[in-house]
């Protein structure tokens, strides 16, 4: 019997068609694909009911415009379906920028164990971002979502320096050869403000090197993969496999 597979998109660009492969990579599958706003509250929150796995590799809750960010909370049938979800023990993966969607909702984050800030706060400095970066992931745990993984395999992707809760979270990969630094990523409030590719100024402090765990928090099965930002990891046979066996471990079925 083929399982459907719930992917919630939109808030981050992304080359669509990339992006399709690798889904259609991941075995047998009834895919829908929503994206957020297209996709619609009401719409989003039945599919999130329904579907054997749910995928988030959306971003939503923010606006950006004219150098400034405006976010917004989640709609509440949208907020109502995921937490039903977790709490009837359904699981999701979570994909790369899903780390800073719905910034004003703490839940969801307290849930996946960090979060990805574009403007300073409470919380601290906004955090950082560094595209094409390569780097040596190392598999640090013996769990489903990367048995039979290489201890060691190359990446190249974007990392972040975000606010990471370790505690929150079962590490499964990290990222080796590449320091967790403020000189080597970018501030993301100047990107916004239209620095692109710029820390003066900026000095946020050192962050973990982790780009996969499993949250502790949540009620259902959590898993986190800071893989994804474009083409080349899409088509990293190592990050498929991974992928594919977190969909794999969150919705109960082969691993």
């Amino acid at each position: 019997m083929t399982r459907s597979l719930l992917v919630l998109s939109g808030g981050h660009p992304y080359e669509a068609g990339p992006f399709d492969e690798l889904l259609h990579s991941l075995g047998e599958w009834d895919i829908t694909h929503l994206i957020h706003p297209e996709g619609g509250a009401a719409d989003a929150a039945e599919a999130i009911t329904a579907a054997d796995a749910l995928l988030f590799y959306d971003m939503a809750g923010y606006s950006f415009g004219a150098g400034t960010v405006t976010t917004r909370p989640p709609p509440p049938a949208l907020r109502d379906a995921i937490t039903a979800r977790f709490a009837a023990g359904k699981g999701a993966v979570a994909m790369h920028h899903a780390i800073a969607g719905w910034a004003e909702w703490p839940q969801w984050h307290e849930w996946l164990g960090g979060q990805f800030h574009y403007q300073p706060g409470a919380h601290g400095l906004d955090s950082g971002y560094r595209h094409d970066v390569s780097y040596q992931a190392r598999v640090v745990a013996d769990h489903p979502v990367v048995r039979g993984l290489p201890e060691r395999f190359p990446v190249t992707d974007e990392l972040y320096l975000c606010p990471i809760d370790e505690n929150a979270f079962t590490p499964l990969v990290r990222a080796e050869g590449f320091a967790f630094t403020a000189t080597n990523f970018y501030s993301a409030a100047l990107a916004v403000a239209g620095a692109m590719f710029s820390n003066e100024g900026w000095n946020h402090p050192p962050g973990s090197n982790c780009i996969a765990w499993e949250s502790r928090k949540c009620p259902a099965p959590l898993v986190y993969l800071q893989c994804g930002d474009g083409p080349a990891t899409y088509a990293n046979p190592h990050v498929r496999q991974m992928l594919r066996q977190a969909l794999d471990y969150i919705s109960g079925g082969p691993t």
